[in-house]
C-alpha cells in the first residue's frame, strides 16, 4: 500500500522512471571516469561492481513516490556499502541519496515516520562518517609518525568534508519538508476554492428561491386583494342591478378601478423584476404607509366599513418596512371581507411607539373556531421577519380577527439586502 496521501498521475510515474534512467546513465559515465582516474588508488574495486551498484540505486528511484521510506533505506544502504568497498562511483550515489531523502520529506503522509526515517539515515551516515574520519586520522598519523594536530591538513580536509555533509543532508531535509508544506497549502487552497464554489452555488440557489418566494408573495397580495374586492362588488352589483341602476354603476366602476389598480401593480412588479439588480432598488413596490388611507377607502367601497387612525408622532420609516406594513394591512382587510361576514367592521391603527412602528388591523364578525393557515398568513409572517419585527395573528374571543405587527425603526442602510 502506498505511503503517500496523494495519487500519482501517469505523468509523474513516467517522470520517476525517466529519473531512474538518467541517474543510471550518468552514473555509468561517472563510474567510467572514476575508474580511469583511480579515485581510490590501489584499493579500488572492479568497474563491473560499480555498474551493479548503479543498477541497485537507480532502479528503486522509479518507485520513490510509491514507497518513499523503503527506497530511501535501500539507496542509503547501497551507498554505504559502495563507499565501504571503494566502488569507483560516488557522485551518482550522492544524487540518489539526496533524491530519496527529499522524497521521504515531500511525499510521506505519516509525518512522524517521515521524520524518523530521515533522522535515522542522517544519524547513521554521520556516525559512519565520524568513525571513518577517526580511523583514517589515526592511520595517517601512524604512517607519518606524528600526532594529528589541531589544524593539520588532514583534519582540515575532514572538517571541510563534514561541513559539506551537514549542508547536503540539511538541504535534503529542508527541501523535502518545504515541498510537503507547499503541497498541503495548495491542497488547502484548492479545497477552499471548491468549498467557496459550492457555497456560491448554494447562495445562488437560495437567492433564486428567495426571489421566487418574494414574487409569489407579491402576486398573492396584489391578486388576492383586488380580485376579492372585485368579487364582492360584482356580487353586490348583481343583486341591485334591477332595483338601483345608479348603485350598480358605482359598483361596476369600483370593479373597473380595482382591475386597473391590479394591472398597474402587476406591471410595476414585472418592471421591478426585469430591472432586478439595479442600484437603489429596495422594494418591489411603490406603495407605502400613506397609501393605507386609500386602502381603507377601497375597503369601505367594497362593503366593509373600515376606520383608519394614526397614533403618535410620525417619523421616517424605511421604504421596505412601509411596503411590508401596507401589504399586511391589505391582506388583513382582504381576509376580513372574505371571512368576517356581511355585518363585519374593521379598524386599522398605525402607531409610532418609541423606536418602533406598529400596525394593528382588527375586524368584527364571525367567530373562528379552528383557524386555518394559508398563503396570506405565511406571507405576513415572512414580511415581518424580513424587517426584524414580530407579529400576532389570531381570532378574537368576541368574534373576528386581530393582526398586530410591530417592527423596529432602523436606518435604511441596516435593511440593505432584505427583500420585501
Amino acid at each position: 500500500m502506498s505511503a503517500t496521501s496523494r495519487t500519482l498521475t501517469p505523468r509523474q510515474r513516467q517522470a520517476d522512471v525517466l529519473l531512474a534512467v538518467v541517474v543510471f546513465l550518468t552514473g555509468v559515465i561517472s563510474a567510467a571516469l572514476s575508474a580511469i582516474s583511480e579515485i581510490y588508488g590501489d584499493e579500488q574495486a572492479p568497474l563491473w561492481q560499480a555498474l551493479v551498484y548503479l543498477a541497485v540505486i537507480s532502479t528503486p528511484l522509479a518507485f520513490r513516490r510509491v514507497w518513499p521510506a523503503p527506497v530511501a533505506v535501500a539507496v542509503s544502504v547501497a551507498y554505504f556499502v559502495s563507499v565501504t568497498l571503494h566502488l569507483p562511483e560516488i557522485y551518482a550515489g550522492n544524487i540518489a541519496v539526496f533524491i530519496s531523502l527529499y522524497t521521504v520529506g515531500a511525499w510521506m503522509a505519516n509525518r512522524r515516520a517521515a521524520m524518523l526515517v530521515r533522522v535515522a539515515i542522517i544519524a547513521g551516515m554521520f556516525i559512519w562518517l565520524l568513525v571513518t574520519m577517526y580511523r583514517d586520522a589515526i592511520d595517517t598519523a601512524r604512517e607519518e609518525d606524528i600526532i594529528a594536530g589541531a589544524m593539520s591538513p588532514y583534519l582540515a580536509f575532514m572538517l571541510l568534508n563534514l561541513l559539506i555533509n551537514v549542508l547536503y543532508f540539511a538541504g535534503a531535509y529542508y527541501f523535502g519538508e518545504h515541498a510537503w508544506n507547499s503541497a498541503m497549502q495548495r491542497q488547502a487552497l484548492e479545497q477552499r476554492t471548491a468549498d467557496l464554489e459550492r457555497e456560491r452555488e448554494v447562495t445562488a440557489a437560495q437567492a433564486v428561491a428567495l426571489d421566487r418566494v418574494r414574487i409569489a408573495r407579491e402576486l398573492h397580495d396584489v391578486v388576492a386583494h383586488h380580485v376579492s374586492v372585485m368579487g364582492v362588488q360584482a356580487g353586490a352589483a348583481r343583486m341591485v342591478i334591477d332595483q338601483d341602476a345608479a348603485t350598480s354603476k358605482e359598483l361596476l366602476g369600483g370593479i373597473e378601478t380595482s382591475a386597473r389598480e391590479a394591472i398597474s401593480e402587476l406591471r410595476h412588479l414585472l418592471e421591478t423584476l426585469r430591472s432586478s439588480g439595479a442600484e437603489g432598488e429596495e422594494a418591489p413596490s411603490t406603495v407605502g404607509l400613506d397609501d393605507i388611507a386609500a386602502l381603507v377607502d377601497a375597503s369601505n367601497a367594497a362593503g366593509l366599513p373600515t376606520e383608519f387612525s394614526v397614533v403618535g408622532d410620525e417619523r421616517p420609516v424605511p421604504s421596505v418596512v412601509q411596503v411590508n406594513l401596507y401589504r399586511i394591512a391589505q391582506e388583513s382587510l382582504t381576509n376580513a371581507r372574505r371571512h368576517a361576514g356581511t355585518a363585519a367592521t374593521a379598524d386599522v391603527r398605525l402607531r409610532y411607539i418609541d423606536d418602533d412602528v406598529e400596525l394593528e388591523v382588527v375586524n368584527t364578525g364571525r367567530r373562528v373556531l379552528a383557524p386555518r393557515p394559508g398563503m396570506g398568513q405565511l406571507g405576513m409572517r415572512e414580511r415581518v421577519l424580513a424587517s426584524g419585527g414580530t407579529i400576532e395573528s389570531a381570532p378574537r374571543e368576541q368574534g373576528g380577527w386581530r393582526v398586530r405587527a410591530r417592527i423596529p425603526l432602523v436606518d435604511s442602510a441596516d435593511l440593505v439586502g432584505v427583500t420585501a
